[in-house]
């Protein structure tokens, strides 16, 4: 941090005896330094915090004249605090901190760290150490902090502390200037520090108070409901677009076999499962490129979980096809078989990624509403997911013959088609979007093999709302699931928003049994 070369004169023995005297002048000294801390020169500051932590730590001793910084509480010699000159201790007492004088060495240690502290870390304890005794820091202390401080976080978090200052300020002109300081940055923070005001004398006592007071709140009030709104909708994107990457695989198996696959969450998990195993190949074999690591696992999951899924098809739903129950009662058989394989190998912990920077943190855009970059790149994949799968089902050979063999199976199989590698194949193709749907997931939620359980319920309302084997329906109703469960849930509980939005689903589907967007078949 940079700070003043030269300030006003400073007496440092007079400092370093108050400190060893009785406690009045221990707290006379500390108060010394707290209001003349906003001047003084950085070389003063310095001497002045190996002062206070020497008498924090027992480590200040004090002779007949002068002080000692000892190396080590007891030492046998030790520093002249002023001159630096070593000198014996061994008739000089070390002062006791009393509650009183403790609070006001503290409070001057930490405006002293504010001021010099090393790195970002020292200077944000300091200031949280400081926000507690806030009434008696001194405002051109926290301005000079302000102004000095490089860290934009921490430059934020001084100027809020500083207007908090401000509003408890005797000046009723600096108050009001507060008021409008803190309006003018709305968040959740400032329109809880404005509503404690109501309750000030001013409030009933002075109107030029009260209506500053009333027009900041409201102010603050509107903004932080429309970054509330916007948080809403943010998170139901992101989760409406999980949703999607699962449901749009449920959706080309369903509509084209007619098997409910109770394993795509499992393949969900597995998809997450390959993230990791490509995040450690990356650690191993090339650590430089950690970062790239979500990248390459887009191609391997779809891969890896799309081979899974064909081999489940060819060894035993190709002879379930026309026994809904019995495909049923297997994939969800394979479920548990593919849950109990991964706790066995694996374990049953959270695994620990990497998060690169491009999907760490975000950006504060409005009041308390913060974009952050995990869900943004959720949000991102499934709309290039759902481009490439249309790509893939419109402008692709097998693309049409799925297309074709939904719509009418016999007629398909009369014309050539070979029907059953086909159903390999697209039972591949939404097995591997929902192992995308596992590379999606590993930046936002916590990845162990009872992960997908949470997700296939709510896919299978989805597939049903949109109308079977529909992608345009699919995605229309992921994003309508997706965002009521996030509207409801702050207002109902996890378990009541899923509740209320399966019972609107079932009298939706009462007055339009096809779904949104029924698939077209010839017969």
């Amino acid at each position: 941090m940079a700070l003043p070369a030269s300030a006003a004169p400073f007496d440092r023995a007079a400092v370093a005896a108050d400190l060893c005297g009785d406690g009045a002048a221990q707290v006379r000294g500390a108060e010394t330094l707290v209001q003349a801390a906003a001047e003084l020169p950085a070389a003063d500051l310095a001497f002045a915090g190996s002062l206070l932590a020497a008498l924090a730590e027992r480590r200040l001793a004090c002779p007949a004249e002068g002080a000692l910084l000892l190396d080590r509480p007891g030492a046998p010699e030790g520093r002249d605090a002023v001159t630096g000159v070593p000198r014996a201790s061994a008739d000089a007492r070390v002062p006791v901190l009393g509650l009183r004088q403790r609070a006001a060495i503290e409070t001057a240690r930490g405006i002293v760290a504010l001021l010099t502290g090393p790195d970002v870390a020292a200077r944000a304890a300091s200031l949280a150490a400081l926000e507690r005794r806030i009434a008696t820091v001194p405002a051109a202390v926290l301005d000079r902090a302000r102004d000095a401080e490089r860290d934009p976080a921490l430059r934020a978090s001084i100027a809020g502390l500083a207007q908090a200052a401000a509003l408890s300020s005797p000046d009723p002109a600096r108050r009001r200037g507060a008021i409008a300081a803190v309006a003018a940055n709305p968040s959740g923070a400032a329109q809880a520090r404005l509503a404690a005001l109501k309750s000030d004398p001013a409030y009933a006592t002075d109107p030029a108070f009260r209506t500053a007071l009333d027009a900041g709140l409201a102010q603050v009030s509107r903004a932080v409901a429309i970054g509330d709104g916007l948080a809403v909708v943010y998170n139901g994107l992101s989760f409406a677009s999980i949703l999607f990457m699962v449901a749009a695989g449920l959706a080309i198996i369903f509509g084209l076999m007619g098997v409910i696959n109770l394993a795509q969450g499992e393949f969900i998990m597995l998809g997450a499962y390959t993230t990791y195993g490509v995040q450690e190949a990356f650690r191993r074999l090339a650590p430089g490129l950690l970062d790239l690591y979500l990248f390459a696992a887009i191609p391997v999951a779809f891969i890896a979980v799309a081979l899974v899924g064909i081999v489940v098809e060819a060894l035993i739903l190709r002879h379930l096809y026309r026994r809904p129950l019995m495909s049923l009662l297997a994939t969800w058989a394979v479920s548990l078989f593919l849950v109990n394989v991964v706790r066995v190998a694996v374990g049953t912990q959270n695994l620990q990624f990497v998060m690169p920077a491009y999907v760490s943190g975000g950006v504060p855009l409005y009041a308390d509403f913060v974009m952050t970059w995990n869900r943004l790149f959720a949000i991102g994949f499934a709309a290039a997911t759902l481009a490439l799968t249309l790509l893939i089902l419109r402008r692709t050979p097998l693309g049409l013959d799925i297309r074709a063999v939904t719509q009418n199976r016999d007629m398909a199989a009369c014309l050539g088609l070979p029907t059953r590698r086909v159903d390999r194949l697209a039972f591949g193709l939404g097995s591997g979007l929902a192992g995308l749907a596992g590379v999606a997931l590993c930046p936002i939620y916590s990845v162990n093999p009872g992960m997908g359980s949470g997700f296939i319920v709510d896919s299978f309302m989805v597939v049903v709302l949109g109308g079977v084997g529909s992608l345009a329906g699919t995605l229309v109703a992921a994003l309508g699931v997706g965002g009521a469960n996030v509207l409801i849930e702050p207002i109902s509980g996890a378990v009541a928003a899923k509740v209320i939005v399966l019972v609107g689903i079932i009298l939706f589907l009462q007055r339009r049994p096809e779904g949104l967007f029924a698939a077209r078949r010839r017969r």
